[in-house]
C-alpha cells in the first residue's frame, strides 16, 4: 500500500519512520516491518500512507547487516509523549532491546514529526537527525513529496537530495 497523502493533510501528519536490520522472529526484515505496520492501529496510530522498504547500509559500521527502512503517514488523536510511548511499546514488543548507539536492532521506530509542532525539551520534534538521512528522507519523499519541515521549511524531496547520511539508501526490490 504505497501511496501518496494530499497536500492539505500534511500540516497534520504524524510521521513515523520505521527500521530493522535483524529479523528477530520473523522470517524476514520486510515481514518483520509489515507485521509493525499492522500493530500500529492497536495503539492509535491509524496507517494513512506508507513508502515502500529501502535498503541501505549499516550506519556508522557497514560492515554490520544491511537496514530495510521506510516511512508511514499515521492519524491519531495522540500527543507526540504518547506516541513516543506507544512506539516505545511496539519496539518491545517486536523484541527490541535498547543499549548501545547504532546497534543491530529487530525494529527502530522513530517520531520523525507530529503535525508542525515544535518540541525541544524531553521530547523533540521534528527529529533532530531525520532530516540528515536519505533512508528516512527518500521514503517519506515518496508519500509526501510536499511535506515541509517545521524548522526548514525544506521540501521533502529537496531534503532527500541534501541528505549526507545513508546516501547509499535505494528502494528495495521485495528481496529479503
Amino acid at each position: 500500500m504505497k501511496n501518496q497523502v494530499a497536500e492539505n493533510d500534511l500540516d497534520e501528519a504524524v510521521i513515523v519512520a520505521l527500521g530493522c536490520n535483524l529479523p528477530g522472529a520473523y522470517t524476514s526484515r520486510e515481514a518483520l516491518l509489515e507485521a509493525a505496520l499492522i500493530a500500529l492501529p492497536r495503539e492509535g496510530l491509524e496507517v494513512a500512507a506508507r513508502s515502500s522498504w529501502w535498503r541501505s547500509a549499516a550506519w556508522p559500521d557497514p560492515q554490520g547487516p544491511e537496514y530495510l527502512n521506510g516511512v508511514t503517514l499515521v492519524r491519531t488523536a495522540l500527543s507526540p509523549a504518547e506516541v513516543l510511548a506507544a512506539l516505545h511499546r511496539i519496539e518491545a514488543r517486536f523484541g527490541r532491546a535498547r543499549g548501545e548507539t547504532n546497534a543491530a536492532r529487530t525494529l527502530d521506530l522513530d517520531l520523525v514529526a507530529h503535525g508542525r509542532n515544535v518540541l525541544d525539551g524531553a521530547i523533540v520534534v521534528p527529529h533532530p537527525r531525520a532530516h540528515e538521512r536519505l533512508f528516512v528522507m527518500g521514503p517519506l519523499a515518496e508519500v509526501a513529496p510536499a511535506w515541509t519541515h517545521p524548522l526548514s521549511g525544506e521540501l521533502a524531496s529537496s531534503l532527500a537530495a541534501m541528505a549526507v547520511v545513508g546516501r547509499d539508501a535505494r528502494p528495495s526490490e521485495g528481496i529479503d
